[in-house]
């Protein structure tokens, strides 16, 4: 994994200042927002940091840059991955399948509401920005296009391939979780015919981490044009791999049933567009089926 990040360090940005591993985590998102929420207390981003948290050990960017200490501009760039989550989720509580050695599971802090352009709408495009991100790292890393599904989920075909999961442990903070799915595994009755892998797909295998390293170098430029509000670049990306943004047939429960429409695609803040019989509905936030 060191050399795969010493590869790709010129093309990180603010990302991986720090690195901590973990064979095995209960959540790569849970052991993130711990880090916040202590503020790293004794652990300084220098080039011979004291012992990591329990359970981890760093990895190696070259040399770490910074030095201040505690400061909540430290935490920014913070990556955490596991081989293995005991414990991990997707959104609504979601149980994300982690097996040991089967998948990328990875989480980084970044401070979106820090943006120099619209902080507020910079933050609410994260999640968005990050499947661009995934999607383009994929690509480049196997050759393999996935389409991406509002609001969060990257598909190959019909089948799930990863996820995301935006958490906020304080303020003007985000934990960004994603999981992707990279060698064969045995998965519960109910995910079975519902996901997929890169190996699966592609019938050979992948280096894991080269894939961890082109995530993060992806990241780092998608959040980089949040940052700088380049909000069009990401949101013309994004539709250009969501095709069942546009035309497809979705429902979902409010308050008074259930609700059905069709797509037609995103606004410029993010939201699902859908036309159901009484006109055109806002989706913010929920829970979508897709028929």
């Amino acid at each position: 994994m060191d050399e795969a990040i010493a590869r790709a360090r010129d093309r990180l940005g603010r990302l991986g200042t720090t690195i901590v591993y973990y064979p095995t985590i209960g959540s790569t998102n849970d052991a993130a927002s711990d880090l916040v929420a202590s503020r790293f207390r004794s652990v300084r981003l220098q080039p011979d940091p004291v012992d990591p948290p329990e359970g981890g050990h760093y990895v190696r960017r070259d040399s770490f840059t910074r030095s201040e200490g505690v400061a909540q501009q430290d935490v920014e760039g913070i990556v955490v991955v596991a081989d293995e989550q005991t414990a991990g989720r997707g959104r609504r509580g979601h149980t994300w399948f982690s097996p040991p050695g089967s998948g990328l599971y990875v989480s980084v802090v970044l401070t979106p509401g820090r943006a120099r352009v619209d902080p507020a709408r910079a933050t609410t495009l994260l999640t968005l920005a990050a499947g661009v991100a995934i999607a383009e790292a994929v690509e480049a890393t196997t050759g393999l296009a996935v389409d991406l599904k509002w609001p969060n989920d990257l598909f190959v075909g019909r089948r799930k391939l990863a996820g995301i999961l935006a958490e906020s442990p304080a303020v003007d903070t985000i934990v960004l979780g994603y999981g992707i799915n990279v060698g064969p595994m045995a998965y519960p009755p109910e995910l079975a015919d519902r996901a997929t892998s890169l190996e699966s797909e592609l019938g050979r295998a992948i280096d894991r981490h080269q894939l961890f390293a082109e995530t993060l170098a992806a990241l780092a430029r998608r959040y980089e044009d949040l940052l700088d509000g380049r909000f069009d670049a990401i949101l013309d990306a994004w539709r250009r791999r969501a095709p069942a943004a546009t035309g497809a047939r979705v429902q979902w429960a409010t308050p008074s049933g259930q609700q059905s429409g069709i797509t037609e695609g995103i606004d410029d803040q993010g939201a699902l567009l859908v036309r159901t019989a009484g006109g055109v509905e806002r989706i913010v936030a929920g829970t979508l089926t897709w028929l």
